[in-house]
């Protein structure tokens, strides 16, 4: 583990910020047995610490240390039981929302901007999370074009903040959908009074047309079987000149699976896209318009997401507990390593049915 750990300039029981510091002897048998999951549930069990956990994980993959460590036997036959299952099925939709998104809207109140944008902010201009998370929604919508009375599509629409935004700065309608309960509940308050309508429904029950559809942060929802059957859903509700804009986490090569901890914990039946899987399901049904990448900036919006649930933990942690602190501190900061590794992405996709006439323009 030494010689693993040495490969990313992480020492053992060192004093640097990203050095670890071992509780438990038991944990490098646990890791080395059991990959990645072993990491996370160590941690969670308070077998180790250490000071800058995402500088950790930016070093750890930088390194590449995860190929380094060979994952336990449960992991590689869930990995090939990928190949012939569909995980993200119609009868499983309900479940993400329910072991996340429904686990506490005081949690996400807590940690979220005042406009609950669960998705990564845009820091181009911005100092603050507020500003930044505005900045975002306002990108989509000067993306997009939005003009007054439009009629908008929200797919994941979570709380509803960008179709709250898009409809009292562009005075659009909107409709969105989530399969989280709590969502819907706490969105229809927030876009009281407003021509929004949020459903608790899946992305295949969708009806109607759209001038405009949207999708942010949901599509790591869908999985590799299901993303042309997504992709032709939304052709198949978006006016002939309108536009889809998709906003997704992307990563570095095709995958049928996730990291095992988050699927235990945090994302089941979750897996991040590749740009081989995005552009083979949008083949033949749109023309791309408009590709941007601005994941260094989700490295910022974890850290700041983590430095609010911290400040607010003396109010949620009757309710929530210490095992839950660790295990949302690891989540929050191990995935600003990744962003900051550069390891994950975060995309904004425009795209139109038959091509923007004249050419599109790009908006940053």
């Amino acid at each position: 583990m030494e010689r693993i750990f040495a490969l990313a300039d992480i020492r053992i029981n060192g004093n640097r910020p990203w050095d670890i510091r071992i509780h438990n002897e038991g944990f490098y048998d646990r890791v080395l047995s059991q990959g990645l999951l072993g990491l996370g549930e160590s941690y969670m069990d308070g077998w180790w610490d250490v000071q800058q956990l995402d500088e950790f994980f930016h070093r750890a993959l930088r390194a590449d240390l995860a190929a380094k460590i060979r994952s336990d036997w449960k992991t590689l036959l869930r990995a090939l039981g990928m190949a012939f299952v569909n995980p993200q099925r119609r009868s499983k939709a309900f479940e993400i929302g329910e072991r996340h998104y429904d686990i506490g809207n005081d949690l996400y109140r807590a940690m979220l901007d005042r406009r609950m944008v669960y998705t990564c902010a845009y820091w181009k201009n911005a100092r603050t999370l507020d500003e930044a998370q505005e900045a975002k929604l306002d990108l989509v919508c000067r993306k997009l074009g939005l003009k007054a009375g439009q009629k908008v599509l929200d797919i994941g629409c979570g709380w509803g903040s960008f179709l709250k935004y898009a409809a009292e700065h562009y005075g659009v309608t909107g409709v969105g959908n989530t399969v989280s309960k709590e969502q819907a509940k706490l969105g229809r308050q927030l876009c009281a009074g407003l021509p929004i309508r949020i459903e608790l429904q899946d992305y295949r029950d969708i009806e109607g047309t759209y001038d405009h559809i949207v999708s942010l942060g949901m599509f790591e929802h869908v999985g590799g079987r299901n993303y042309r059957t997504f992709m032709r859903i939304v052709a198949d509700h978006l006016a002939d000149d309108g536009l889809f804009l998709l906003d997704s986490i992307g990563g570095e090569g095709s995958v049928r699976h996730t990291d095992p901890w988050f699927e235990k914990y945090i994302f089941p039946n979750s897996v991040i896209p590749s740009v081989e899987q995005m552009g083979t399901a949008i083949e033949g049904l749109f023309v791309m318009e408009d590709w941007h990448n601005f994941g260094a900036d989700y490295d910022k919006t974890l850290v700041a997401w983590f430095w609010n649930f911290a400040g607010h933990w003396p109010n949620l942690q009757a309710r929530y507990g210490e095992r839950f602190y660790r295990m949302w501190k690891y989540y929050l900061l191990a995935c600003a390593g990744s962003f900051r590794a550069r390891s994950n992405q975060s995309w904004q996709i425009v795209l139109s049915k038959r091509g923007v006439e004249g050419g599109y323009v790009s908006v940053r």
